[in-house]
């Protein structure tokens, strides 16, 4: 006899789970726990299947005999219900996937197990939020240059040249890696090289002038601010690393010792580990910041808190109170510094100054034979 909404609603559970059968296949299961699930029995290829439909009430009694009809049909066509089900739950996963936010966010998660700096992280999760904001819910090979293009322009309306081309090239990285997972099936950022506005170049202004440099480090050892400030600031000028990779030195890679410092390569521009030669002034500062920040991870730690690094305004900001803009002086241009006054000089090999900024050799061949540190004549270097 032919199930009823009323019959459904009066079954009882018991100890063991049991089937109350409607017709053509169709049955509700009746579980301990007082649930009720819809489920269809069927035969194909010689083999009974059974198919769930879903719960009841959630799936009315007219909803589970439609769906037991179409399933039915699917039989006499001889395709079976239960692997049609499953593709579909493939494909509504595949599609989940093909966004390009999953994409995105797959893609962070991937270059974050790389051991990419998690400054680097940063910037990119930075970049790609804009991108998300337009591009997020739309499956990802349908997306075309156009809409991206958009994105670009809103931020280069800003005026901000730089990052809109910043933003293509990392969008472009999303595409690749989603052609690479099968889910997209170009890069449209390629056809948009020429779309933007180039920004001039402007190299980060530095003191290339040795008696203007002799003015700036006396004017460091007059600073009246911060005293971790200031000793950041002669650091800066004697071991001429990048701003952040100061910012970021933890105590355990110093080892006063043997006056090294040991930069990992996560934390590195070019993922190479570097090692820094401490002259005599540089260890004495050090000796002086370990009597103040000693106690803390951070060499530099914040103002705000010592678990959190310098701010990345800190160092230019000192600079400003010194009374150099930022046309004359950045705290990043404490390596144009060194590195044009070294070469001036005539002093020093090449190569060795280069080592001394960590910078890596761009033609393959040359790097291949350049493996050296250099480390001796790095010593020796004022």
């Amino acid at each position: 006899m032919p199930l009823s909404d009323a019959a459904i609603r009066r079954l009882k559970p018991r100890e063991k789970q049991y089937k109350v059968s409607d017709f053509d296949g169709l049955f509700v299961l009746v579980r301990p726990n007082g649930s009720r699930l819809w489920q269809f029995k069927y035969r194909i290829a010689g083999k009974e299947k059974l198919l769930s439909i879903g719960p009841y009430p959630e799936t009315s009694l007219t909803q589970a005999r439609a769906m037991r009809d179409a399933a039915r049909s699917m039989v006499a066509r001889g395709i079976d219900p239960s692997e049609a089900k499953q593709k579909q739950k493939r494909q509504n996963l595949l599609q989940d996937r093909l966004t390009f936010a999953v994409q995105a966010r797959e893609y962070l998660t991937k270059i974050r197990q790389e051991g990419r700096a998690e400054m680097t992280m940063r910037k990119l999760e930075w970049l790609l939020a804009m991108a998300i904001e337009d591009l997020g819910d739309r499956p990802i090979a349908d997306i075309a240059a156009p809409a991206v293009l958009r994105c670009l322009r809103k931020v280069e309306s800003r005026g901000t040249h730089e990052t809109a081309r910043r933003l293509r090239s990392t969008i472009g990285t999303v595409f690749r890696f989603g052609v690479a997972s099968g889910l997209a099936t170009n890069d449209p950022t390629y056809a948009l090289r020429d779309a933007l506005v180039r920004p001039k170049a402007k190299p980060r202004a530095a003191i290339t002038e040795p008696d203007e440099l002799g003015k700036l480090m006396r004017a460091i050892a007059g600073y009246n601010g911060q005293t971790v400030t200031k000793i950041a600031l002669e650091l800066l000028a004697l071991l001429v690393p990048r701003p952040g990779e100061l910012r970021q030195a933890r105590w355990t890679e110093f080892d006063l010792a043997s006056a090294v410092w040991s930069i990992p390569a996560e934390r590195m521009k070019m993922r190479r580990p570097h090692r820094v030669p401490l002259p005599g002034r540089a260890l004495a500062l050090l000796k002086d910041l370990k009597a103040l920040t000693g106690h803390t991870e951070f060499l530099l730690p914040s103002l705000v808190s010592v678990k959190r690094m310098m701010s990345e305004n800190t160092l230019n900001t000192a600079l400003r109170r010194l009374g150099y803009d930022a046309e004359e002086m950045t705290a990043h241009g404490c390596r144009a510094s060194f590195s044009t006054l070294a070469n001036e000089s005539g002093l020093w090999n090449p190569d060795a100054i280069e080592r001394a900024i960590a910078h890596v050799e761009a033609n393959d061949v040359r790097r291949a034979y350049a493996r050296g540190e250099h480390w001796e004549e790095r010593m020796r270097m004022p």
